[in-house]
């Protein structure tokens, strides 16, 4: 008892105030301001320092059994695993990093006062669990760290998996919406092209036959034509054609004369003081004249004529050269527009006009068409004159091609020209009755002819027809002094 005795006595002069060795569990720590650890007080009643120390005797003497610092290890981590299985998953998982290393520290302290206590191997044993629950502390911070770096970028990863399934999901309903769009939009487009195409093959349905059935009725008239041996019949229709139109013509006069009458009627005081009125119709391939209303011819002898172009609109006037008679056939240039004459006599002065635009020949485009797709058209025609100068009456042949003119008697050539900008081309702008069937032809400078055709018709298409190729090949056909007002 007395070696007991002084063994509590020196135990209890080397006790630590820190030491407590009543409560047989773990104590409970929380963290507070500045992370100070403050530890909880389960019971609020403080023991003495008596109390304290003979319990620490009892305690002390108790370990007599020599139990070693490895089997107190094992104890702490079976205790530390019981408390781990009844502490709260919540709190398990907020505070065991934090709790491990409190009861580390506690346990380091409390293994450093046993050291202090024992003597001889135990104090040996007592320094290497010293040193076991350092390592352990280390080792613990290690993983602690390395489980709080693989947390992180656990976190991380997740939180861009997130949002990368989020923005996967965001493409996916974008391109589901965009893909339907697409499809409605096909349909609808491919419902449009049925329809079309049905509409076409409907339209080539009646189209075919319509065209099937005119051919038959056709074929019917050819055969029944053939069939009563009617050869007369085309010449008949040339018949009608021919008298329709001179009905047109003399219609057109007529209709003429009437537009007169009304002028003169709503001016009647200024047409008492004219002398002169025009005559003609006002068309392609007719001659206009002006005449005398007192039937007074001697004053055309002694007046100056000069005829002009004039636009619908009034604002351009283009002086016809040449044109410096009281007759004047128009020509292809002429349609469209108006024509004045102005007129001196002495010191007056008058001015006469059309009362409209010349209108064009009846058919006279689709004939010149029909040849403007040949390359080349022949028409029969008489020289009247050579270089100013009556020549004898003989038949030749006027050539229009694509790349140039030429007059032909017979087989031999008589002048042939290529399209040039020296060459001119326009109707005749003299006086006489053919006025209307000539044109006036000049191929190169210092040679010029005067050119009778057998008709108005063919005149006015050799002319429109000449200038047609004559543009496609960069050039302008016109009279003398006015190529550059007209086009072609």
């Amino acid at each position: 008892m007395t070696k007991y005795n002084s063994l509590g006595t020196d135990t209890k002069l080397l006790v630590s105030s820190d030491a407590n060795f009543v409560l047989n569990r773990f104590p409970c720590y929380t963290l507070g301001a500045n992370n100070m650890i403050i530890e909880k007080n389960d019971n609020p009643s403080v023991p003495s320092l008596k109390e304290i120390v003979a319990m620490e005797t009892i305690q002390l003497i108790e370990q007599q059994k020599r139990l070693s610092v490895r089997v107190l290890a094992e104890k702490f981590e079976k205790g530390l695993a019981t408390a781990a299985k009844l502490s709260n998953e919540e709190r398990w998982k907020e505070n065991v990093p934090l709790d491990r290393h409190v009861l580390l520290k506690k346990l380091r302290d409390l293994l450093k006062l046993l050291k202090g206590r024992v003597v001889g191997s135990n104090k040996d044993d007592v320094g290497e669990s010293i040193s076991m629950v350092e390592a352990l502390a280390f080792q613990l911070t290690q993983s602690e760290g390395n489980l709080i770096q693989e947390k992180s970028e656990i976190k991380s990863l997740a939180a861009s998996l997130k949002q990368a399934t989020e923005d996967a999901k965001k493409v996916v309903e974008e391109e589901r919406a965009f893909a339907h769009a697409e499809i409605e939009r096909a349909r609808k487009a491919v419902n449009r092209v049925e329809q079309i195409l049905k509409e076409q093959e409907e339209m080539s349905r009646t189209s075919d036959k319509q065209n099937i059935e005119e051919l038959m009725k056709e074929v019917q008239e050819a055969r029944r034509i053939k069939m009563l041996h009617q050869p007369s019949k085309v010449m008949d229709m040339e018949h009608e054609l021919k008298s329709l139109r001179v009905q047109l013509a003399e219609k057109s006069m007529y209709s003429i004369q009437l537009r007169k009458q009304l002028e003169i009627k709503n001016k009647p005081m200024e047409n008492k003081s004219n002398i002169y009125e025009l005559d003609g119709l006002e068309s392609l391939g007719s001659r206009l004249q002006v005449i005398c209303c007192n039937n007074s011819e001697s004053t055309l002898d002694i007046s100056n004529f000069q005829w002009f172009r004039v636009s619908k609109d009034g604002n351009k006037k283009e002086l016809i050269s040449g044109a410096t008679k009281p007759q004047y056939a128009s020509e292809p240039f002429d349609v469209g527009k108006n024509l004045h004459v102005e007129i001196v006599l002495g010191d007056k002065k008058i001015l006469l006009a059309t009362t409209g635009p010349i209108d064009p020949a009846s058919g006279l485009g689709e004939y010149v068409e029909s040849l403007f797709s040949k390359l080349d058209t022949n028409f029969n025609v008489v020289v009247v004159q050579i270089n100013g100068h009556d020549h004898p009456s003989s038949i030749h042949v006027f050539h229009v091609g694509k790349m140039r003119l030429k007059l032909c008697s017979g087989k031999r050539t008589k002048t042939k020209q290529s399209y040039s900008k020296s060459m001119q081309l326009c109707g005749i702008r003299g006086s006489g009755s053919a006025a209307t069937k000539a044109i006036f032809w000049q191929p190169r400078k210092n040679l010029s002819y005067i050119l009778a055709f057998e008709s108005e018709r063919e005149r006015n298409a050799a002319i429109m027809l000449a200038r047609r190729f004559a543009y496609d090949c960069n050039k302008i056909l016109a009279g003398p002094n006015d190529y550059i007002l007209n086009g072609t």
